[in-house]
């Protein structure tokens, strides 16, 4: 069985952003699984300072959870 998320290890800090990134968008499409409708309600937010921020706050919980899985890239 393949997984959209093998694992949380990732080479280097922006290979873990971008981690973050995609588990945002994978939670979003989990929660709204239907394509038009996301397409729908995407110009409510796209423009709303509070919605943006609100996602870089989710990112930022996911990067921290990725930096910690991988050591804060320390070895």
């Amino acid at each position: 069985m393949t997984t959209w998320l093998p694992t949380l290890k990732t080479a280097t800090p922006e290979e873990g952003y971008d981690l973050a990134v995609k588990m945002s968008r994978v939670a979003v499409k989990m929660t709204q699984p239907d394509a038009d409708m996301r397409d729908k309600l995407r110009p409510a937010y796209a423009e709303n300072a509070d919605s943006l921020i609100a996602v870089s706050q989710v990112v930022a919980t996911h990067f921290a959870t990725v930096a910690a899985a991988n050591g804060y890239w320390m070895d």
